[in-house]
């Protein structure tokens, strides 16, 4: 069976590789921004959803995989930054706190019903100086993630815990969950 990643990422690339399935790489043309008055978890559903239905409509030949992660903070999504000054602003405002991250998984095909799931990680962020923000928010340029962390890197020494059910869903795909998805779409796995 042929099998996509909707994704560019290169975190959910090296995650998916460790299934040992082989698989493409496409990017899906969504567009990301919130819904007025959507929930962080309505929010990424739609958006794991999104992504793999708009490549499995170009594929119909193959299982894709879409995901997405939102964190959550005060019930309101931040998403990727982008730029430094966003960086920052996103970590002052965690430090010190609770921060759930949602992670959703869509597998679908055209013709087949989708099968999803979705990860919450809740992370305690220690309290955060000025000077250690900007000092990892330069050594890490995490412009590209979710509430402006790598924890594959140097941003797990942000943390006071992380709680968790499946700790790659923190990275960007929950593989516990992919991993079932694929199995009860047919696919080999141990």
């Amino acid at each position: 069976m042929k099998l996509i990643l909707a994704s560019t990422s290169p975190y959910r690339r090296e995650l998916l590789t460790r299934l040992g399935l082989p698989f493409d790489v496409v990017r899906p043309e969504v567009d990301e921004t919130p819904a007025a008055a959507e929930t962080p978890v309505a929010l990424v559903r739609r958006l794991a959803t999104m992504k793999a239905t708009a490549v499995a409509t170009q594929h119909a030949d193959a299982w894709v995989v879409g995901s997405d992660q939102v964190a959550e903070l005060d019930g309101r999504p931040l998403g990727k930054p982008g730029l430094r000054t966003a960086a920052i602003e996103q970590l002052t405002a965690m430090s010190g706190r609770e921060v759930r991250f949602l992670t959703a998984v869509s597998l679908t095909r055209a013709g087949e019903p989708g099968r999803d799931a979705l990860d919450t990680t809740v992370v305690r962020f220690r309290h955060l100086t000025n000077a250690e923000i900007q000092r990892y928010v330069d050594r890490e340029q995490p412009f590209d993630c979710a509430g402006s962390f790598k924890s594959e890197g140097l941003g797990i020494a942000l943390f006071d815990a992380i709680e968790s059910d499946d700790p790659t869903a923190l990275v960007g795909l929950p593989l516990i969950a992919t991993a079932r998805l694929l199995r009860e779409a047919g696919f080999l796995l141990p």
